[in-house]
């Protein structure tokens, strides 16, 4: 299929809704199937105790008040809550020239074809979007008007940016904003610091997929003469000859030890980790990890 142009996610709406009907499926039956099972439990109510309820479940404060035992009735949380945590940073818009999409381009895309998928489900959606600043979190909420409110927000994110990347800051967020356990998508290219510990301690209540978006300037640095290079996230300059052998490897070598770190981090606690390129295509993305475990 290839990728699908993110400068208009809301006109392409019903083009991608055909697309995450798909996942919708595997969301249902796949690798996350267990969140619906209830892997918290709301409590609905009492009833008289009956002999053979287990003492544990006695509810004391209604019996002292009511002089005979009650139990509390407890039901399972069935609904499958999916967060979303998107970086559109400088470092996600850096285009390689060769005609790949710029990162940000696949992670809408991701992005876009999980809420529509969502909806498709009843699920309730929310999410966090950043670059060098928190601009819009919301509650998940279910619904075709949350799905548009996501999609708009998507759209615009390219717009009116700001240096820097605060993905630790949007992690610490959306363990602020979830009150039962969720299913949440990081999706970011990970360059910027200070994100390992919020992403473990979001793990620890919630199932975690970090989406690690790459492309070919991460693997490997083109022989464009002397160059200078600004740090997209910092504005920091430096003038590197890129036909130097050996920056190419001190390149390569410090790319893949951060794609190393990260996903030893992920393994280490329990996080999904998916590693996407730029040229994959986000439908099968998708469907693979919602059926790798199935």
């Amino acid at each position: 299929m290839g990728y699908i142009d993110s400068e208009s996610l809301v006109k392409k709406a019903s083009f991608l809704r055909l697309q995450a009907s798909s996942i919708a499926d595997s969301m249902k039956t796949g690798n996350f199937r267990s969140l619906y099972r209830g892997q918290g439990i709301e409590f609905s109510g009492v009833r008289d105790y009956i002999r053979g309820d287990d003492i544990r479940s006695i509810d004391w404060n209604v019996t002292a008040r009511m002089g005979r035992p009650y139990v509390k009735i407890f039901e399972e949380e069935r609904e499958l809550q999916i967060f979303l945590v998107i970086d559109s940073s400088a470092s996600m818009f850096i285009d390689c020239a060769n005609g790949q999409p710029v990162k940000y381009a696949c992670g809408a895309n991701l992005a876009a074809l999980i809420t529509l998928a969502a909806e498709m489900n009843g699920c309730p959606v929310g999410a966090v979007f950043f670059d060098g600043s928190l601009h819009f979190s919301c509650k998940p909420m279910s619904g075709r008007e949350q799905t548009m409110l996501l999609l708009t927000h998507l759209d615009k994110l390219s717009e009116n940016k700001t240096n820097g990347s605060v993905l630790a800051n949007a992690l610490i967020g959306a363990d602020k904003i979830l009150r039962k356990k969720s299913l949440i998508f990081v999706i970011s290219d990970f360059r910027s610091a200070g994100w390992e510990t919020p992403l473990i301690k979001l793990a620890q209540k919630n199932d975690v997929v970090a989406m690690r978006i790459t492309d070919d300037f991460d693997r490997m640095l083109p022989a464009l003469g002397t160059v200078v290079f600004k740090d997209a996230e910092s504005d920091l300059k430096m003038t590197l000859p890129t036909s130097s052998q050996k920056l190419k490897e001190e390149w390569k070598n410090r790319n893949e030890a951060m794609q190393w770190r990260w996903q030893e981090t992920c393994i280490k606690h329990g996080i999904n980790p998916c590693l996407v390129n730029v040229t994959d295509d986000p439908l099968q993305v998708l469907v693979d990890l919602f059926e790798a475990k199935k």
